[in-house]
């Protein structure tokens, strides 16, 4: 599987704090070995984001992507407020 990111969530991950950046760092490294390890709490979101999935970064962080069988996009970072609110 072939990991990507658009340049809006290259954009956002410039936004997060050293210690989020680290944390985020750390869960696509765990996300690219084990998609749905339960630290991550991969999940479907519906909505404006239906087809889109979601995994837990750091507290309240966010990153949302899109999968199809050759590729997987991260697209966007933010806070859970922000993507959903």
């Amino acid at each position: 599987m072939v990991i990507n990111y658009h340049k809006d969530f290259i954009k956002d991950s410039k936004r997060l704090t050293v210690p989020q950046k680290e944390k985020l760092i750390q869960r696509l490294k765990l996300f690219g070995q084990e998609e749905f390890n339960p630290i991550l709490n991969n999940h479907s979101l519906k909505g404006k984001y239906l087809g889109y999935r979601s995994i837990n970064i750091a507290g309240d962080v966010r990153a949302l992507y899109k999968k199809n069988r050759t590729e997987v996009i991260f697209v966007a970072l933010d806070s859970h407020s922000n993507l959903y609110g």
